[in-house]
């Protein structure tokens, strides 16, 4: 990568050994085919010709590709351990989380684990361990029963917490839980940033409401304060566990360390993951004492989270992050990018193309009156941009927090 660390150079040289052709074919012909790869010859291809990477490999590689820091911490932690499991103390995992913990107004423990799916699916087991605790229903292990009626979990419209059975089943698109149905029962889904439905949905059986502060997947949309204030509310009257996923928008991508700093609302817990390492798998869950104070020992686990490298990793990067100049720069770069995207976009607005722009931070989106997956193809083969898209008709923006404004002006 460049000195500005934003450039995916695509000369690198294959080390297996393999041409970009043979390496596509052993891919289709070994790995499961779940995802719509980009040709990887226009990636890696041998002309020198670069990329500019305005999806930061959704929004995971905060400090863009190659950072000298980045690499550094890897490599010096390589070289010493890179995992012993969770029965031995780690040299990183409690500084680590003492930054995490401290960096909020509302935790007091964290969990950490290996993706964003992974602590969503954690949030969720903690909300329902709770419930369990709180309600006091009798749990008996030689009959196999458990009391408890609070196990309702409230979600939204347009939602996306991942794809493992907990983590889908509160994830809105159809398309994605029908071939997997039957779900875990008893999730709501209603409409998003609608306090009135919010409300009613929430009940004395609701055990968990699990919800983005800006919703990535789902097209790029803020919540409201009057919203978030009213799921916050109605959480209280009814003693449910409110789960804030700022899994793509938490780590200083909305302007702040924490985006629900916005609004003022605190969740009683908030899951993270994608940028913390900068582009090793690695997530988190951060909760309050009325949640970590019904969680025993055994009633979660991980054989890979929290291990010597991606704290250590994580470590050097939460401290970058969540530094006060980075904070202010990626304030300034998303009011440049929102200048731009206004001035670009207004006679395209008047003719009905651009419906709207939207979004927080370095997390933005463009929505347009039709597919956008044309000009993602492009903006790639055309002008070497990487953008992704946010549902059918919404381009999202979501670069690296290091980002240039050279790199912006291109883009």
């Amino acid at each position: 990568a460049n000195a500005g660390l934003q450039r995916a150079y695509t000369n690198v040289p294959l080390k297996s050994g393999l041409t970009a052709n043979e390496l596509m074919h052993m891919d289709e012909e070994f790995i499961l085919p779940l995802y719509a790869r980009v040709p990887i010859s226009t990636l890696l291809s041998h002309d020198g010709e670069p990329y500019l990477d305005f999806m930061s490999g959704v929004a995971v590689n905060a400090l863009g590709h190659g950072d000298p820091e980045w690499r550094e911490a890897v490599k010096e932690q390589v070289d010493r351990l890179t995992h012993i499991s969770n029965y031995y103390h780690c040299e990183w995992a409690a500084p680590l989380a003492e930054r995490l913990v401290k960096s909020t107004d509302f935790a007091s423990k964290v969990f950490f684990c290996n993706s964003g799916c992974e602590a969503n699916e954690a949030a969720l087991k903690f909300a329902r361990k709770r419930a369990v605790v709180t309600s006091g229903a009798k749990l008996d292990t030689k009959a196999g029963v458990n009391t408890n009626e609070k196990t309702e979990i409230v979600a939204f419209e347009h939602s996306f917490h991942g794809r493992s059975m907990g983590a889908l089943s509160t994830t809105h698109k159809l398309a994605y839980r029908l071939p997997f149905q039957p779900m875990i029962p008893g999730v709501k889904f209603v409409p998003y940033n609608d306090a009135k439905a919010a409300a009613a949905a929430i009940t004395s059986k609701t055990a968990a409401v699990i919800v983005e502060p800006v919703q990535g997947e789902g097209g790029v949309t803020p919540a409201t304060k009057e919203f978030l204030e009213a799921v916050r509310q109605s959480c209280d009257e009814h003693d449910a566990t409110l789960i804030f996923d700022e899994v793509q928008i938490g780590l200083a991508r909305s302007g702040r360390l924490w985006c629900h700093e916005h609004v003022g609302v605190m969740p009683d817990i908030l899951t993270f993951a994608k940028p913390i390492a900068a582009g090793l798998p690695m997530g988190g869950v951060l909760m309050s004492s009325k949640v970590s104070d019904t969680i025993q020992k055994g009633d979660h686990g991980t054989t890979f989270g929290g291990s010597p490298l991606v704290t250590r990793v994580a470590t050097m990067v939460f401290d970058r992050l969540s530094d006060g100049d980075c904070l202010r720069e990626v304030q300034r770069k998303s009011e440049k990018i929102s200048t731009e995207l206004t001035r670009i976009c207004e006679p395209h607005i008047k003719s009905g193309l651009v419906k709207q722009i939207r979004g927080l931070g370095l997390l933005q989106g463009l929505e347009l009156s039709k597919p956008v997956a044309k000009l993602i193809t492009h903006a790639r083969e055309e002008s070497h941009v990487l953008f992704i898209n946010a549902g059918d008709n919404v381009l999202r923006l979501a670069p690296a927090l290091t980002v240039s404004d050279e790199d912006i002006d291109v883009a």
